[in-house]
């Protein structure tokens, strides 16, 4: 019984283990959208998770002066024309608009679902004439992977964050069977209705090809008894 528990606890390490490897963080999305274009990308999240994202466009390759401000000489900033500039609009399962931001360089968004299935996120650059080429990357993360561990831990304490990011993957582990499962018997209980409706349609369907041939021989005897044919 020891060897049992100890071989489950075991694999629980292990898959908890591959999990937060999947979902350390990974190199942001990049795209390239014409003028006049859009592009979209969904998310599966479940209820109750945190998703946060941040974009920005890339400066095009020997375009993009850069300016400094007087207060703050720290750092300088390229500046990007005007057709270098995307909107962004978030939007949840059921159609309500989380985020939105018009003729942006870089931005973020953060929320809590509460809805689950596939959340939005549609790009679009303006018109412009000639038309340009608008790169952008797009770092959108859900769940644990959504976490900023960083604020969380502190000297000394590097063990316990990593206890608690094993925790939580556990529990996203967890999580996710169960929401696995809700979803597989709600796709079996709409099986079953699609089935039980066509069998439903098959019959009904055999009636009325029944109840047409019945007529026709009705009228056929009808017509040939009327001409003493019969």
């Amino acid at each position: 019984m020891a060897a049992r528990s100890l071989h489950h606890l075991l694999l629980l390490l292990f898959l908890a283990g591959f999990l937060s490897l999947s979902l350390s963080p990974a190199a942001a999305l990049r795209f390239d959208l014409q003028s006049g274009h859009t592009k979209c990308i969904s998310d599966d999240i479940k209820v109750g998770a945190m998703a946060v994202g941040k974009y920005h466009v890339v400066v095009p390759e020997g375009g993009g002066s850069t300016s400094s401000s007087s207060s703050s000489s720290s750092s300088a900033q390229p500046l990007l024309p005007e057709s270098h500039r995307v909107s962004l609009r978030v939007t949840s399962p059921y159609g309500n608009s989380l985020h939105y931001s018009e003729n942006v360089q870089s931005g973020n968004f953060a929320f809590t679902a509460s809805e689950a299935g596939d959340y939005l996120a549609c790009f679009w650059a303006p018109d412009h004439r000639p038309t340009a080429t608008v790169g952008f990357e797009f770092d959108w993360r859900s769940g644990v992977s959504a976490r900023d561990w960083t604020n969380v831990a502190k000297k000394g304490q590097m063990m316990e964050v990593e206890l608690k990011k094993l925790e939580d993957t556990i529990n996203s582990i967890h999580e996710e069977m169960f929401y696995l499962r809700a979803r597989e018997e709600e796709m079996q209980e709409l099986n079953r209705r699609t089935n039980s409706r066509m069998a439903w349609l098959g019959f009904f369907s055999l009636a009325i090809c029944l109840s047409v041939a019945g007529l026709q021989l009705w009228h056929l005897k009808n017509f040939f008894e009327r001409k003493k044919l019969l």
